[in-house]
């Protein structure tokens, strides 16, 4: 369906058939994933906190109340997808201040950047699970006009429902790596209606759209805005917090950062940097886990590997002699970043598919990644190709590249500056993505205030 709210293709037989089948399967394993969900918390407390809202019963105040059929609903699953949704949000709330938003993730820490970047600005709750009592509790209290999905978080109830009560649902920013698709390739008969319903796909890069219309979707369904991604909006106050980061390094040395690491991973970039420190002795390590959860998982672990450790939450002095700073705080990575030489992305040298690499390079830091990078493929491709980025097979291969970006001042400072380049070519993306969610907005509130 188009903004004019044009009719979707009627509904099959079959297809009611595979819904209600994916539904039954659903209900199945819920007591499952409500065991995983208490599992979780108790490595991270948050995941006991605010069920309700899972099963779609948010409690709204009055005027959120009041609201109901004027909200423009976001769902952003977790802390990359909420990073990429601010942007978008920034401008709808400067260009729409009487829009209500409300932003909805799966994770405690999606959540806890949502409230750090937005405050009270926009109604935050936890996304229903995809069960129809779920979705639909959640659909009668806020029957969203118009719902943007940020990437590719695709549940087919979720889709339905919100088609099913008149709103548009459009996918932003979204990405389709090959794995992916080939995931989308197995289950046809559910997949294929799901995204027939889906009025707007604004892809990422042409390889995603391409991977989309293998899978059946309409070439008018689908526009190339590009990454939002690449409106990296530098803090105005980096400077100061850089400064207040660096005044607890004692002496001035050389410093390497492993960004949003994974379980598994903290252990070959130990590795990595030990084999660096028999060459540079006053290598810092800045090492910042991807979950407040593991956090001192991590702690124990580099101590173990005899290293000694300063947190950044104990905001002690990090002297000559520690060798790992760990970036145990929340909404600091940019200013981890301000302060480093050299940047390895994680998620990468585990099979999770690398996080975000555009942070470092908008600040001018050469980019170092493992091989699983399907969840940034296209943005690492551009940034290798354009020479800002280097893809490492191993520990091993980290810390040669590791030393020889230390060796070379004259190729960090190219690398940096090629990042720099790739970004600004690349802006853009936002003002487009913008352009097709108001139009959609605007399209459904015409349609609403008509109705009424």
């Amino acid at each position: 369906m188009g903004a004019n709210g044009s009719m979707q293709p009627p509904r099959s037989r079959q297809t009611v058939l595979n819904r209600l089948t994916y539904n039954i399967l659903f209900t199945l394993i819920l007591p499952l994933i409500i065991v995983r969900l208490l599992w979780r918390s108790l490595k991270a407390p948050a995941y006991a906190r605010r069920w309700a809202e899972r099963f779609g019963l948010a409690k709204l105040d009055a005027g959120q109340r009041e609201q109901k059929g004027r909200w423009l609903w976001i769902h952003a699953v977790s802390v990359g997808e909420s990073i990429a949704a601010a942007p978008l949000i920034r401008k709808l709330r400067a260009e729409h201040p009487e829009l209500p938003i409300v932003v909805t993730t799966m994770t405690p820490t999606g959540s806890e950047r949502v409230r750090e970047m937005f405050g009270d600005d926009v109604c935050h709750v936890y996304a229903p699970y995809d069960h129809p009592l779920a979705v639909t509790n959640f659909l009668r209290r806020f029957r969203p006009h118009t719902l943007v999905i940020m990437e590719t978080e695709l549940w087919p109830n979720i889709i339905h429902y919100t088609k099913a009560t008149g709103g548009r649902v459009i996918v932003a920013n979204a990405r389709l790596s090959e794995k992916s698709a080939r995931g989308y390739e197995k289950f046809p008969r559910l997949g294929k209606p799901m995204l027939e319903q889906i009025d707007c796909i604004a892809v990422q890069a042409q390889n995603d759209a391409l991977r989309f219309q293998r899978l059946g979707v309409a070439q008018q369904q689908l526009r190339i805005t590009g990454s939002i991604k690449f409106e990296i909006d530098v803090p105005e106050d980096l400077q100061h917090r850089r400064a207040v980061l660096a005044d607890l390094i004692d002496g001035e040395r050389p410093i390497l950062i492993a960004a949003s690491t994974r379980e598994g991973e903290e252990e070959k970039v130990l590795l990595a940097y030990k084999a660096c420190l028999r060459k540079m002795p006053d290598l810092l390590l800045v090492l910042v886990p991807r979950h407040p959860e593991r956090f001192r998982a991590v702690a124990k672990l580099v101590q173990e590997r005899g290293l000694t450790l300063v947190r950044r939450s104990d905001n002690a002095l990090v002297s000559e002699l520690c060798n790992v700073f760990l970036g145990d705080s929340m909404g600091e990575m940019l200013s981890f970043f301000s302060i480093s030489d050299v940047a390895f992305v994680g998620g990468s040298l585990v099979p999770t598919g690398c996080h975000n690499v555009l942070e470092p390079a908008a600040l001018g830091l050469p980019v170092l990644v493992g091989p699983s990078q399907y969840n940034f493929q296209t943005i690492c491709e551009q940034l290798e190709e354009a020479g800002a980025l280097r893809s490492v097979a191993d520990a091993d291969g980290l810390a040669s590249a590791v030393l020889q970006l230390f060796e070379d001042a004259n190729l960090r400072g190219k690398m940096g500056e090629a990042g720099r380049a790739v970004i600004q070519e690349n802006r853009g993306a936002l003002q487009r993505s913008y352009e097709i969610v108001w139009q959609y907005c605007e399209s459904a509130l015409a349609a609403q205030a008509h109705a009424d």
